[in-house]
């Protein structure tokens, strides 16, 4: 995303300060699961985490949300054997396995469940089975098509949260003008690119006496781009359309006369 907003990064080997074209930009590989802990302390004015960990952190109140960029969508989830009856599990002790330690903590007590939380630090579904043996209970756990938790024969019992991956920024820096006013307009390009992401732009010919019936059954994002051929022999219409509508478009422009028809990918989009 950086790249295609025009800004460039170079990580040589063993460090984590990449290099950039940007002269008031400087950046900082460290893991997802801190980014929000430095963010909420002022150590770094802006970053990305997902939802989940600002909250695991406990930092949702002390870090601002920019923008929620979509990527890598999940589900925090509560997880059992497929065989286990949950009305009968939780009146017993449990012990939960989770990378989610606060997180797990929280669901315990607002379901008023007698347990104790062992993390883990992946593998979480290996430590979750139904024998006597087995270390943990319940499995607390992101995913995002559950094919993992079919594949270990666990089924899903409660949903904590949904999270994606997110921008955010220090109270610090939003309070300082101009560090608040590059964060938005860092925040402008990223949704060029993603505006982008989802649209097409569509190019096609289109006789004349089809040209009005074509343009009234076309979508765009405002209003379609028209030329005149060269020799007045009918018209070149530009429309920018939804990625995911062109599957039914194609058929339908075809249909009212359209010819020619191209497409191709777009770089940034602002609405």
């Amino acid at each position: 995303m950086l790249s295609d907003v025009g800004i460039s990064i170079y990580l040589p080997d063993r460090t984590y300060f990449p290099t950039t074209n940007q002269k008031d930009l400087s950046f900082q590989v460290v893991k997802p699961q801190i980014t929000s802990l430095l963010i909420a302390q002022d150590k770094a004015d802006v970053g990305f985490s997902g939802k989940d960990w600002v909250y695991e952190n406990g930092v949702e109140n002390d870090v601002v949300e920019i923008m929620d960029l979509g990527f890598d969508p999940v589900k925090i989830v509560a997880a059992i054997p497929e065989t286990v009856n949950y009305g009968e599990l939780i009146a017993k002790k449990v012990t939960v396995a989770t990378e989610y330690q606060s997180l797990s903590l929280k669901w315990i007590k607002n379901k008023n469940i007698e347990g104790s939380v062992f993390r883990t630090w992946g593998t979480s579904e290996g430590f979750v089975q139904d024998d006597a043996n087995s270390l943990a209970q319940i499995l607390i756990d992101n995913t995002s098509t559950g094919s993992s938790l079919k594949a270990n024969r666990l089924k899903i019992v409660d949903t904590l949260m949904e999270s994606s991956t997110r921008m955010y920024a220090s109270k610090k820096a939003m309070e300082d003008p101009f560090k608040k006013q590059k964060i938005m307009e860092l925040k402008m390009l990223f949704e060029t690119v993603l505006n982008a992401r989802s649209r097409v732009m569509l190019e096609m010919n289109v006789a004349e006496n089809k040209f009005e019936t074509l343009v009234k059954g076309i979508p765009s994002m405002r209003s379609p781009t028209v030329s005149q051929l060269l020799g007045g022999e009918g018209y070149a219409v530009k429309i920018a359309v939804k990625k995911a509508d062109v599957p039914t478009l194609l058929p339908k422009l075809q249909a009212l006369g359209a010819e020619d028809i191209v497409e191709y990918e777009l770089r940034k989009v602002m609405l």
